[in-house]
């Protein structure tokens, strides 16, 4: 019997600096960025509210125009998979690092000191990317009421 496993990571956090985009040799877009995520507890011995945030490096994959829209200080959600690399460092060391490698990245709006975008801008919540399975042809444009020349109207139709 074959086992299972799940690489799954889901982040909502701010950025904590501006997306950066290169391009790897061969032409594919390669975005990398920082995601704070906090969480606040009450320590039971002196009474006190305690904040801890962890700092995950996100990459993004084949998504050339986002440095417009992932700046330093907006929220974002971000899911993908964990990724573990290694490398050698200057001093001949092995280091290891782990990153989440997104497969969707979405606005969600605003700003950590409160600015930024709001529920009604056009962008706020939109995705920036798009998971390869939700990818699809744009949808054919409406036809204009002289198409059809049944006597229909808005009124008959259910939404």
């Amino acid at each position: 019997m074959a086992s299972r496993s799940v690489n799954k990571v889901i982040l909502v956090g701010h950025l904590g600096r501006d997306a950066e985009t290169k391009f790897t040799p061969g032409g594919a877009a390669v975005t990398r960025f920082s995601v704070a995520t906090s969480r606040r507890w009450k320590d039971q011995q002196s009474g006190e509210w305690k904040e801890e945030t962890d700092w995950s490096n996100v990459t993004l994959w084949r998504a050339e125009n986002l440095a417009n829209y992932l700046t330093k200080g907006k929220q974002v959600y971000v899911e993908g998979r964990l990724q573990t690399r290694s490398y050698e460092d200057k001093d001949g060391k092995k280091v290891y690092a782990t990153d989440v490698v997104a497969d969707e990245v979405i606005l969600l709006g605003g700003q950590g000191g409160g600015g930024g975008r709001g529920g009604d801008d056009e962008y706020a919540q939109r995705p920036v990317s798009m998971p390869r399975s939700a990818q699809r042809a744009p949808a054919p444009a409406a036809s204009s009421h002289d198409d059809f020349p049944q006597g229909i109207t808005d009124d008959d139709v259910p939404f």
